[in-house]
């Protein structure tokens, strides 16, 4: 009962120095409670000039730090940067089968179609085209897709980090929120205008005239004739695309990564393994928002003058061509869209973990 009547000072505790340089005699030992250990911690870590209310909170944060040792809150400039990077390698890989896709999604039944299936489009592509065919448009997809996925993963980090616990962890609804989020940004800055560019000339390759020359002319010319509105056409149907793209992408990638790593947020996840979730993700996402890629296209297309508006497109495809054509291109879009997903997360996990060795953040 006198231990707790004696009178309290501040001089007692762990952090004996302290006492002894402000004159105050040291304390017998004794075990420390919980909060001792704090300040313990704090003093371990260099922290112990500071005083008593800032050497407590600054400890517990890097106790939190120290338990973490999982996955680290990955700095915006660094996602910026790392997803450029991938998206450039990753769009120079896979562009063929994009090239295919719309294609067959530019192929309307109103006219008689000029492919029967994707050997066939290929084989006369090849043949009328050469190899260079398959890669025409590569141009305005690549000038677009450095900084499309630049936008996606900043802009995903960006939203994620406050929303993480301390752990690193972020829980399946908010990756939703913070993809969806990602989507719209990429979706009103860069996709939009760079996939009605690439939509056009495609289309304009098919005609039996074709006007434009390359990229640059035919950028040139589409602003001339239509304005700049007349490279954000189809922007809501690009919105809703991008959008419901990127939540459920994010959403399937982050669920399975918390499922892998469980409660061991140090566990390592091998390249491989991120590449078999990524195309999972890739290829939830195809099955999940084809209808809403076959009218976006529809719209940006040379013939998007036939349409009033989004709804007006999807009720024209549905009246004219039946609810099948809202699935055209699903196979060659399903293989683009799994190694492309694959090829970003790789890529981006990898190139980040290099950036933190070189380039040091908080």
């Amino acid at each position: 009962m006198s231990s707790l009547l004696k009178p309290f000072s501040v001089c007692e505790g762990p952090c004996e120095s302290c006492g002894v340089r402000r004159g105050c005699p040291s304390s017998a030992p004794h075990q420390q409670p919980p909060p001792q250990r704090l300040a313990a911690a704090a003093a371990a870590t260099g922290l112990g000039c500071l005083p008593v209310y800032q050497r407590s909170y600054a400890a517990r944060r890097n106790l939190a730090a120290a338990a973490v040792g999982g996955r680290k809150i990955t700095h915006p400039g660094k996602a910026i940067l790392a997803g450029g990077i991938a998206g450039g390698i990753e769009i120079c890989i896979t562009f063929p089968t994009e090239y295919v896709k719309t294609q067959l999604q530019l192929d309307e039944r109103a006219n008689p179609p000029r492919y029967r299936g994707i050997g066939d489009c290929v084989r006369l592509t090849v043949q009328y085209h050469g190899l260079r065919g398959l890669y025409r448009g590569l141009s305005s997809l690549l000038y677009g897709s450095i900084p499309k996925s630049a936008v996606r993963f900043g802009t995903f980090e960006m939203l994620s980090n406050p929303m993480r616990d301390a752990t690193g962890r972020l829980d399946n609804t908010r990756s939703l929120l913070c993809g969806l989020g990602a989507g719209i940004a990429e979706a009103v800055i860069i996709v939009c205008p760079m996939e009605t560019l690439k939509v056009k000339l495609i289309h304009d390759q098919c005609s039996l005239r074709p006007r434009y020359r390359g990229f640059f002319h035919g950028v040139s010319e589409i602003i001339r004739e239509q304005g700049v509105r007349g490279t954000y056409q189809g922007l809501t149907a690009t919105v809703l695309k991008q959008g419901s793209n990127q939540a459920i992408r994010f959403y399937v990638m982050n669920a399975l990564r918390n499922w892998y790593k469980g409660d061991d947020p140090r566990r390592d996840m091998h390249p491989i393994i991120t590449a078999i979730f990524g195309a999972t993700a890739g290829a939830a996402s195809v099955f999940g928002n084809t209808p809403l890629d076959v009218v976006k296209t529809r719209m940006q297309g040379l013939e998007a003058h036939r349409y009033k508006n989004t709804l007006d497109c999807a009720f024209q495809i549905l009246k004219h061509e039946g609810p099948q054509a809202f699935y055209k291109g699903t196979v060659p879009r399903l293989g683009r869209v799994c190694l492309d997903v694959a090829i970003v997360f790789v890529i981006y996990e990898e190139v980040v973990k290099l950036l933190n060795n070189v380039w040091k953040t908080q």
